[in-house]
């Protein structure tokens, strides 16, 4: 599916918030994307479908040593469309510049779709937290994705 990807505004975040509650059994308030979106170490994007309506959105923030994928979702009718893959690529690209740029996520060791397509997209399980979600005290698994090499860079 074709989607416009641009960043996400405060005037926005009324659909994120309806996307959002739909998607996770504890989501997200809107004081915490609120003070993502105001975060200069943050970036996040949305997917707006051909009528300009949003259909998805990523955060990522930046930390010492990795950009931490924070929160991605999208509207249920819209999944499975390569949206997700389609946000992640492009925070990707976008980071790339970073010579620090490993990217660290948590997901639930529950949620098989979403750890299949961070696997795809380079992710790798480095460890658990254990009862790291507060509805369920479900584990969460830590995932890592090293830097991607750029064309001209050099190997040992």
């Amino acid at each position: 599916m074709n989607v416009e990807l641009r960043r996400l505004e405060l005037g926005d975040l009324d659909t994120v918030e309806e996307i959002e509650q739909a998607s996770y059994p504890t989501p997200w308030s809107r004081s915490m994307f609120v003070a993502e979106l105001r975060k200069p170490s943050s970036l996040a994007l949305g997917a707006y479908a051909e009528a300009g309506e949003l259909v998805g959105y990523a955060f990522v923030s930046r930390y010492v040593d990795a950009w931490h994928v924070m929160n991605v979702a999208v509207a249920a009718e819209y999944r499975r469309r390569g949206i997700a893959t389609t946000l992640l690529e492009r925070l990707f690209e976008v980071t790339a510049s970073d010579p620090r740029s490993g990217y660290t996520l948590e997901v639930r060791v529950s949620n098989t779709q979403a750890i299949r397509l961070y696997e795809r997209l380079g992710f790798e399980a480095r460890g658990l937290r254990r009862g790291y979600y507060t509805d369920n005290h479900e584990d969460a698994l830590i995932m890592w994705r090293e830097p991607a090499v750029s064309a001209g860079a050099e190997t040992a």
